[in-house]
């Protein structure tokens, strides 16, 4: 009986010491949880985006890549969906085929290459 009234005691102290911090953790003087200038440093973000030798990002839906070194390793071997990345910065050439190329952005040495005219399966060599 004793056992049960120590789990009953411990239970409430957990339950009290929980609520207060939950507490203590509230803005107190009606301030915003979030600061007022939130969007603007995401928006820095985006612009502040290093693109290296190669940089792919979806903007549709979902596109395959690939980006091999010629002859030799597969860097990338993948499906990127919308917001996802591959960005590579090599002192060597690279071999990159692109699925869809009407759902990507693609960045080379920091300049947009518009490939959203191109085929499926589209591939290009980037040189370092």
């Amino acid at each position: 009986m004793l056992a049960i009234g120590g789990v009953i005691v411990l239970f409430i102290t957990l339950v009290v010491l929980g609520g207060y911090f939950l507490y203590r953790s509230l803005p107190s003087d009606g301030a915003a949880a979030v600061p007022e200038n939130a969007g603007t440093s995401a928006d820095q973000q985006a612009d502040d985006v290093r693109t290296g030798t190669l940089y792919i990002r979806v903007i549709g839906d979902a596109s395959d890549v690939v980006v091999r070194v010629p002859g030799g390793d597969v860097l990338a071997d993948t499906t990127l969906r919308t917001d996802e990345y591959v960005s590579f910065d090599e002192s060597q050439t690279l071999n990159v085929t692109i699925g869809s190329p009407g759902e990507v952005e693609v960045y080379v040495h920091g300049d947009r290459q518009d490939v959203s005219g191109e085929n499926p399966g589209y591939s290009f060599t980037v040189e370092p």
